[in-house]
Parts: C-alpha cells; structure tokens; sequence
C-alpha cells in the first residue's frame, strides 16, 4: 500500500498522481489490447444500429482468411497459410477467444492493482465477496459459459466461417469460386446455398464439421435453405444478448428506483407501486408479451434493430415488478438503519441518502436476480421467434432455427434444432449458475438453503 493511501480525503487521481507507475502500466497493456482489436469493437457497436462499418483488425477474416477453394491436386488456394478452410476457421476461433481470456485476465489484474495501490482501505468486504466467488465452482462454470456467450456476440462477424451479409442478407451479390470437373467454376453465394440446403435426405444434408459441395466448411452444418448455420448461430447471439442487456438494465433501473422510493417514502408511495406491480404482476407475462409485439409491431420502434429494441422494451416493462419485489426487502431492511436517520436528521436531501446509502445496499441482490432474469429473457425471445413473432425475418435468432429444423429432428438434418436447443438450455444454465455465484458471494448465509435471498427479500418486504 502506498503512503498517499493514508489520507482518506485523497481522491482516486490524486491517488494516482502519487504513485502513477502501477497505473501507468497497466494502462499502457490495456491499450495496447484494445488497439489490436480496436476496429471489432466500432463493427460491434455500430452492428447494434444495424449499420455496421467494416474496419479490418488483427483477428479478422481479411488477416486470417477461411473462404478459399481446394484445387484438384488438394491444395488450398486463397485460405491463411494454405491451411484447409476448416483449419484456417478454427485457428481464427481459438485467437479470438484467447485474446478475449487475456482481456478478461488483465481487467482482473486492473481491479489487483488498484486493491494494492490505491484503495483507501486494505480491506472491505468487497474483498471476502470476490474470494467466495473464486470459490464457488457452480458459479465459475456459469461465469466461464456466460463470458464465452459474449465473446461469440460481440465477435461474431470474425468468428464465423462466412458473414450474414454474405450468406444470409444479400447471398446473390457475392459469388464462391470451387473446382468441378477439373475446371475452376463461379457461382453466386445464393446459387450454392441451394446445392448445401439440409432437408432431412442424407444425399441432400450438410452436417456439423462438413464440407458442401462448393468448399465451404460449416461447423454446425446448413439450415435448410443452405445457409451457414453457425454463421446464424453466432449473429442471433447477438441479437439475444442485445434485448436482454437492455431490458434488464431498463428493468433493474426501474426496479432499484422504484424500490429505493418506496422503503425512504413508504406510506402512500408505496401503495401506489405496490399495486401497480401486483397488477402487472397478475398477468399472464407471455401472452402480454405476445400480444404487445403484435399490437406494436407496426410502429416505428419495431424498426429499431429488427425489433430487437421493441421486445426489449417490453420485456423491461413487462419484468420490472419482478425485480422490485426481490429487491423491495433488502430496501426496508436498509431504510431501517439507524445511520439512514442519522442522516435524516442532519437535513441530508433524500436522493443523497438513497444514493449513498441506500442503493449500494440492495446492489448485490439486483445484481443476483438480474443474471438470472437474463437467461428467461432469452428463452422467452427464443420462444417468440420460434412462433413467427418479435424479431423480424431475416435476422438470426436462436429460436427460428429451432422452428425451422422442427420437421427435421429425427432425420439426418437432426442439427438444425438439436445445437441452437442445447446451447439455449446451456446459456440459461449458466447464467442461472452465475446468479447463484453471486447470491453465495453476496450473502454467504444462503449457501445451502440456511437462509435464502427469496426469504430475505419476502422478510424485508412485510416490514
């Protein structure tokens, strides 16, 4: 610990100011880190809006490509060291992904240095929260699965075999060259998507880790119209993880403000939220979903990311009740403290008191029901696409593939339903298994069953 720590009034710059070295470093490998992947992050960004900008970066498939042809002799022509497309796609995954663990890995450095060199106190129990979540192996299985769901969201232009431009959006505007009968032929994407089409016939299938007929390897096979399917697999990730991202932080908002006013206020506040919830609450959620997608389907917000913005939307005006009553306990329990009357007294301005004192309170406990609502809103969209509802045809999404590959579950295109089923019930598991991590952490007495978040929440809430 550095001397300057000794001074609590020192701010966290003047903190730096006196010892910059440990800062400095770090600072210097983080941007080091982001320059080489600088332009994924604006493709990324800028893909949420439905506008991509195509900006080439150290792991993209301009520096490591997999698009290429075999010719007769068996030698690979336009792929990354002559490498087969198989090979040259699986070698630009497994990059990706370690340069996304050694991000995560010196974020997790960041957070050691400012511990050691410029926290005010050596310990906070912030510290005992971090070590029982290193502890708990449910929940670094979920953190592990859940981080590798967001990696494949926020690189999926670079992880996948092909684009959704080009084999999705606009296939007859892009052409795939390959050898037949000796002879180098040119065809558009969209003509070879209907020579790789899977509809159940083994002499008319591409299965995981195939080859098509034109070249072109797919992971996890074709759908049905011949399209990659890992390819759609990787952008609906996307897609998820935008609607529920947004709703949950629309919800939580909510939920935190709505709680917060209710524990400081009580009385009439919070009769009033009290029913307004309870009568959201009453109704069958799915059904009010569906039936609001469809009533606003035409409206101009529909338009916003394919009607991805839309059903978030309603997702956080449809979930926000759930999230206040989970949190509404730990509010009142809060509200009840001496030191929240000591500051009444002094004249402190509520929203000082319910910022400062209060919401740090019932953060961990948003934090909790937060990441498992996560893993129910991407079911629930799964389920609307699966019925022709919410995100608009031809984006991506998990539960259209699903829908798409219903007639082909006991033929030899079995691929088409069975891998987006299982990675939908293995992300929700693990970011049930995330929220359970971070329940343990936050509130040690809950591990096995003694004393669970649900019945802190219900018993802070009838106080």
């Amino acid at each position: 610990m550095s001397g300057v720590n000794d001074d609590a009034d020192a701010s966290l710059v003047e903190r730096i100011r006196e010892t910059p070295q440990p800062a400095m470093r770090w600072l210097a490998g983080a941007l080091a880190l982001f320059v080489l992947e600088a332009g994924a992050v604006v493709n990324a960004v800028t893909g949420l809006f439905g506008s991509p900008v195509d900006i080439p970066t150290l792991l993209s498939r301009d520096v490591i490509p997999n698009n290429g042809y075999q010719t007769p002799a068996g030698v690979w022509e336009e792929t990354f060291l002559g490498l087969s497309a198989g090979q040259a796609w699986a070698f630009r995954v497994v990059l990706i992904y370690l340069y996304a663990f050694i991000v995560a890995w010196w974020v997790w450095r960041g957070y050691l240095v400012f511990r050691k060199h410029y926290r005010h106190a050596d310990w906070t129990p912030r510290d005992d929260m971090v070590d029982r979540l290193r502890g708990h192996r449910w929940g670094q299985f979920g953190a592990i699965i859940v981080f590798m769901f967001v990696v494949m969201a926020l690189f999926a232009p670079a992880l996948g075999p092909t684009t959704v431009e080009r084999t999705i959006s606009d296939p007859y505007s892009y052409h795939v060259e390959y050898y037949e009968d000796g002879e180098l032929q040119n065809t558009t994407v969209g003509q070879a998507n209907l020579g790789s089409r899977s509809q159940g016939n083994p002499d008319r299938n591409v299965g995981p880790m195939q080859y098509d007929d034109f070249g072109r390897f797919h992971p996890f096979g074709t759908i049905p119209s011949g399209k990659d399917m890992f390819t759609f697999m990787a952008a609906g990730a996307r897609v998820s993880l935008f609607i529920g991202l947004v709703s949950i932080g629309i919800s939580g908002f909510i939920a935190a403000a709505f709680a917060l006013l209710t524990a400081y206020y009580k009385g009439l506040v919070d009769l009033v939220v009290v029913i307004t919830g309870d009568s959201i609450m009453s109704l069958p959620r799915l059904l009010f979903v569906m039936l609001l997608s469809v009533v606003l389907g035409g409206s101009w917000i529909s338009s916003i990311y394919n009607g991805g913005f839309l059903l978030a939307l309603i997702f956080a005006g449809t979930g926000w009740p759930f999230l206040w009553r989970s949190v509404r306990g730990p509010a009142f329990q809060v509200a009840e403290q001496e030191w929240i009357d000591a500051a009444k007294s002094f004249g402190q301005k509520p929203r000082v008191t319910m910022q400062k004192h209060m919401a740090p309170y019932i953060l961990g406990y948003l934090l909790v029901y937060a990441s498992m609502s996560l893993g129910g809103i991407i079911v629930a969209v799964a389920g609307l696409s699966f019925l022709g509802l919410g995100i608009s045809p031809p984006t991506p999404e998990w539960g259209r593939a699903i829908d798409m590959g219903q007639a082909y579950v006991t033929t030899s295109s079995w691929h088409i339903s069975f891998i987006p089923g299982v990675m939908i019930v293995l992300v929700v598991t693990a970011f049930n298994a995330l929220g359970d991590g971070i329940r343990d952490a936050v509130d040690p007495q809950s591990e096995g069953g003694d004393t669970s978040t649900e019945a802190t929440a219900g018993t802070g809430g009838g106080a």
